[in-house]
């Protein structure tokens, strides 16, 4: 009897290649693609996925699941993996897990496959959201198996079969991109030595070459969450795509880094995140302002676990879901307007206000206007030094 599997579809070239091996290998497979705001003709891939051999595809819309359960409760953790990575691609994979083992529960499959190679992070996330889902499916991952030895090879491949891919030899790059940010590697950026070249970068301007006049937006913001740009309120979709246009106009969201894969390589990748950049750096400024100092301190002991839950494949484990209640709580008072300021690459903050402020101008000031006690600094100087003291 033949097996079914339900293999996660892109469009690209791992994907492509693997719909032709896992038929050759005597397997039904029915394509699944998650729309997470990838650009792609879906309906162009639909075809052929099906001109490879699938005997059905899926599409399946997740952009609004995408944002709202995990880039706002990873917005609100202020998760960012080693200061550089917005976790774009790591916080859509256990969404795409959710969707495999809901569309192999229809399908009645017992497989699932994903196109994901042995030493990337993918395949952990992928599979343990799996484990944690739906129990008794078995993973089928043809990148770890089969017997090309190169992405050269798989191309070449591709072409004796008739598979169309964007990926050449002259331009080798693999690209995931999703609402949240696109992820860069292979070809030369494999050289942590080598600049990258423009061509690697697909949305964003080269900073030198951007506009000259510098743009200013205001976040709003509620609870944590983003709703409006310049006072006009707009649905998460639409808010990601403006600032995504918006930033990568004036350059802002590059990112170019060697990160601790969690297989125990170093790898180097590049990442594009304009609306990511944009909205944590207001995010964290609204915070600043309504957080008490020890909340806010230990809410960036908590903002790096959470980060590394994320990039590790733990999404679906009781730590987070724990984390994301004291995250909310935290999130009751952060809401406002953050003024940033887009120039040439970066996105500096220029203005922050909220009701919930706990700025006091006549304690900070150094006007007349002041009202701090400083005959109080002597005695609070003394305690606080005492364990200090030269005896």
């Amino acid at each position: 009897m033949t097996k079914k599997i339900v293999l996660a579809y892109s469009g690209g070239l791992d994907t492509s290649v693997a719909i032709r091996w896992l038929k050759e290998k005597g397997f039904d497979v029915i394509a699944c693609l998650v729309d997470v705001g990838q650009k792609a003709d879906f309906q162009k891939a639909k075809v052929k996925a099906r001109k490879i051999g699938a005997s059905n595809v899926y599409v399946i819309d997740a952009k609004n699941n995408l944002i709202n359960d995990f880039i706002f409760p990873a917005l609100k953790a202020n998760a960012v993996y080693e200061g550089k990575y917005f976790l774009a691609t790591a916080l859509s994979r256990p969404l795409i897990a959710k969707v495999l083992a809901e569309v192999a529960k229809k399908e009645k499959a017992k497989f699932v496959g994903h196109g994901c190679t042995g030493k990337g992070n993918d395949q952990v996330r992928i599979e343990v959201s799996l484990s944690a889902l739906a129990k008794g499916l078995k993973v089928i991952a043809p990148v770890r198996v089969w017997d090309f030895a190169s992405r050269e090879a798989q191309i070449r491949y591709a072409k004796t079969h008739n598979i169309s891919v964007t990926a050449t030899k002259k331009s080798p790059y693999s690209f995931d991109e999703n609402l949240w940010g696109i992820s860069i590697e292979c070809g030369v950026l494999e050289n942590p030595d080598t600049e990258p070249p423009e061509d690697a970068y697909q949305i964003t301007t080269d900073p030198v070459k951007a506009p000259k006049k510098p743009v200013y937006v205001t976040i709003g913001l509620e609870k944590g969450e983003p709703y409006s740009i310049n006072g006009k309120r707009l649905t998460p979709i639409a808010l990601i795509n403006r600032l995504n246009i918006i930033g990568a106009l004036h350059g802002i969201g590059r990112s170019d880094m060697v990160e601790n894969r969690l297989v125990g390589i170093k790898s180097r990748e590049i990442y594009e995140a304009p609306a990511a950049y944009i909205l944590h750096t207001a995010h964290k400024e609204l915070e600043a302002l309504v957080l008490d100092r020890e909340l806010l301190h230990f809410k960036d002991i908590v903002a790096l676990k959470y980060s590394e839950l994320i990039y590790n494949g733990l999404w679906y484990s009781r730590l987070r879901e724990a984390l994301d209640k004291f995250i909310g709580d935290t999130q009751k008072n952060v809401t406002g307007d953050v003024r940033l300021k887009l120039y040439k690459g970066t996105c500096s903050v220029v203005g922050r206000s909220s009701k919930f402020s706990l700025y006091n101008e006549k304690l900070a000031t150094y006007t007349e206007e002041d009202k701090f006690d400083h005959t109080a600094a002597e005695g609070f100087i003394k305690v606080w030094g005492l364990p200090y003291e030269k005896r």
